[in-house]
């Protein structure tokens, strides 16, 4: 399916290093296969999903910060989550995503690859007034909304002293400027941006937030107000 040797090249130029290749061109075709019946991604070529799922994924996962016990919110097809397993096994994995069909693929493409995982059905302002409120170490996101609805989303699943990293295309800084006073209000604060440049020329960011202080409760608000108002 994808290029093995093309993919670890393009990893050893981001000192990317034991990229578990076999295992993620496993992952690809079964993405691919699967994407026929259910939509999970509109990147069903070899190198787009070298580019923007694979490589994109695995630089999350190289972080230092990322261990522990991680939560991937609206995780999708599984991206970075299930790529962030694949490469530290250690880690603690939550795949959070409300859609059934895709649940259904999370567990079928993690049982095949052999990753253990928890999956929660669950919207992620929902599922922080449960179980989940603040016990994880990491929670993460890939394009699922804008730096301030995202952090009112993610900052609630994570524990005193954890982080939440948020993955952005290009304006990153621009939604870090705007979402300031979202983030003081649910208890985080802006650590530090990683920037990257992907092998298709696109940019990638990392934006790190520390949880210093517990959120307040009446923070996830419900997801019609987040949509609608979001938090300054």
């Amino acid at each position: 399916m994808i290029d093995q040797n093309r993919l670890l090249q393009k990893a050893a130029q981001l000192s990317l290093d034991h990229v578990p290749v076999q295992a993620l061109d496993q992952y690809a075709q079964l993405l691919v296969e699967y994407n026929q019946k259910v939509n999970l991604t509109a990147i069903t070529d070899p190198e787009g999903i070298e580019d923007k799922h694979f490589i994109d994924s695995l630089l999350f996962a190289a972080q230092p910060e990322v261990c522990g016990k991680v939560v991937d919110v609206g995780t999708g097809a599984g991206f970075p989550g299930v790529v962030a397993k694949l490469y530290k096994p250690e880690l603690e994995l939550t795949l959070m995503e409300p859609t059934g069909k895709r649940v259904e693929f999370l567990r079928y493409v993690c049982a095949e690859l052999g990753i253990q995982a928890e999956f929660a059905k669950e919207r992620a302002e929902e599922a922080a007034r449960k179980i989940w409120r603040e016990q994880f170490d990491v929670a993460t996101a890939r394009a699922v909304a804008n730096l301030s609805m995202l952090a009112e989303y993610c900052l609630p699943l994570v524990k005193v002293g954890g982080w939440f990293i948020a993955l952005k295309g290009a304006g990153a800084m621009d939604e870090v400027q705007g979402a300031q006073g979202a983030v003081k209000k649910l208890g985080g604060e802006f650590v530090k941006s990683k920037d990257f440049v992907l092998p298709d020329g696109s940019l990638r960011s990392l934006l790190f937030y520390k949880k210093i202080s517990q959120t307040p409760s009446v923070y996830p608000r419900n997801g019609g107000k987040i949509a609608k108002a979001p938090l300054k």
